[in-house]
């Protein structure tokens, strides 16, 4: 963040200091949990569904915070903190909002050569975000957000750990509704706008694929003027959002579009289900030997649009097939572990879900599971609205085809894909929430088995990954972050947030 007094903070945030005194204190960072302040750190006290984060104030103060970003300027009082020390605000998200879009255009004004790239689509976002982070490091130094952080409350805070040394910042943004993306825009404008695809997620929410598509664009015709869109061709929704762009579109294609400038070539998998290809550029990129150290055939189209955005930002080639290689799993996305020391091989993609990604997940496990046992571990794609029991049901003929033993579902909303599944000559066990899937599958695994985790992340799958990696005789623990909930922290880990597309 860039420094700034509390006086600064509370006109940027259009709030107000509770009382006189502080005017000139400084601040150099935002939190959101009253566990990581540090002298000089704001609290943002942010109400949440299960907890008020104004309860906090005073053991954020106490531990040395700059101030208090609050609704409650009687928040301090009551613990016996400081209550000089509040910025009472309408409304703490919005003020979040306000802060973070001055602390970017300061900056911008620092440092001049600082770049934004945003990355949004309905499946794709986290892998490609951390693919472009990873690759942008050889270009300076790099801010993006750990997971997803892609909404109103996540995205300021990621904006804020900008500051006058940040050479890029790689924002991911997500919606779940039209005009999402546009104030997120407000906040940070892209100088490069990834669009990865537009898919069948939220459509309950959304009513219709075509107003998902309308809410994918809003990242492109709000990039700023000369901006460079990254289009995915292979999707026809996408690809129509040139149209939009105020400057140069890089188009990408893991299908070999002719109409591609970034084309993935001699696609091959490796026993590993890792992506080895020759992706070829526009002229004066050139072409380099990719070798992913992502798992999954459906993960060569995001690293062509991380390839296209970094060459946005004057990334030669050789710099993006190395970053290419390097990167591991974000936590639940398509990370394979042996886990319960190396009796099981856990494909952990339990993150979120749509049909897209589920098929994609079921197609991983059907080539990493060859030989094995495999198990299917599902969880609800929740939001589909009248689309829901069709869409679930369509998930069987995929199983079937990867040759899947057991089928465990997880939630009522699955019932239709157990009654398919059945039909197919697939095993299935029915649970009504994670635990008792937990249990069911503890009964059910043997030595040597491959199982695929993955379902919305209020199916609670992501539960039994952790009870994995908890379990691993290695003690890796990457995998814990995704469902620890913070004490002072529940409004940004609600499903409603980790369920944006």
């Amino acid at each position: 963040m860039i420094e700034m007094t509390l006086a600064q903070v509370a006109q940027a945030a259009e709030g107000y200091l509770a009382t006189r005194g502080h005017e000139n204190v400084r601040a150099r960072a935002v939190v959101r949990d009253n566990r990581e302040v540090t002298p000089g750190a704001i609290f943002a006290a942010i109400k949440g569904a299960r907890v008020d984060g104004a309860k906090f104030a005073g053991p954020a103060l106490q531990a040395g915070a700059a101030a208090v970003l609050t609704t409650d300027p009687e928040c301090a009082t009551a613990s016996g903190a400081d209550p000089r020390r509040l910025i009472v605000v309408e409304d703490v998200p919005a003020a979040l909002g306000k802060l973070a879009r001055e602390n970017l255009r300061l900056a911008r004004a620092a440092n001049p050569q600082l770049r934004v790239v945003a990355v949004t689509g309905s499946v794709g976002k986290t892998t490609t975000k951390d693919l472009l982070a990873r690759i942008l490091v050889s270009r300076g130094e790099v801010v993006a957000p750990p997971g997803s952080l892609n909404n109103e409350i996540g995205l300021p805070l990621t904006v804020l750990r900008v500051d006058e040394n940040t050479a890029t910042l790689v924002a991911e943004m997500g919606a779940d509704r039209i005009g999402n993306i546009s104030y997120l825009c407000s906040i940070a404008p892209p100088d490069v706008a990834v669009v990865l695809a537009v898919a069948r997620a939220h459509l309950g929410v959304f009513g219709g694929i075509e107003n998902v598509a309308r809410a994918k664009s809003e990242l492109v015709s709000n990039l700023r003027p000369g901006g460079t869109a990254v289009l995915n061709c292979d999707d026809p929704r996408v690809a129509t959002m040139a149209s939009l762009a105020p400057g140069k579109v890089w188009r990408f294609s893991a299908a070999g579009n002719s109409e591609a400038d970034f084309v993935a070539e001699n696609v091959r998998l490796d026993e590993n289900d890792r992506a080895h290809f020759r992706l070829r550029g526009p002229a004066g990129y050139g072409s380099q030997d990719v070798k992913l150290g992502l798992v999954g055939a459906h993960q060569v189209s995001n690293a062509l649009a991380a390839a296209a955005g970094a060459y946005a930002l004057g990334l030669a080639g050789e710099e993006i097939a190395a970053g290419l290689a390097a990167p591991a799993a974000s936590p639940h996305r398509m990370d394979v572990q042996w886990r319960s020391g190396g009796k099981y091989l856990v494909i952990d993609d339990s993150y979120n879900a749509n049909p897209d990604s589920m098929r994609a997940g079921i197609a991983a496990l059907g080539r990493i599971g060859t030989g094995r046992r495999k198990i299917a571990v599902l969880g609800a794609m929740l939001e589909l609205g009248e689309a829901s029991a069709a869409e679930h049901r369509a998930l069987a003929a995929p199983l079937a085809a990867a040759g899947v033993d057991y089928l465990l579902t997880v939630g009522a909303e699955t019932t239709p894909l157990a009654e398919s599944a059945r039909t197919h000559g697939i095993t299935v066990v029915e649970a009504a929430n994670a635990s008792g899937a937990q249990a069911e599958l503890a009964g059910m695994l043997r030595a040597g088995d491959a199982v695929l985790l993955k379902g919305s992340h209020s199916s609670g799958v992501w539960q039994i990954a952790n009870s994995f990696a908890e379990d691993s005789a290695s003690g890796s623990n990457e995998n814990n972050a995704a469902g620890a909930g913070q004490a002072s922290d529940s409004a940004v880990t609600s499903s409603k947030e980790r369920e944006r597309c």
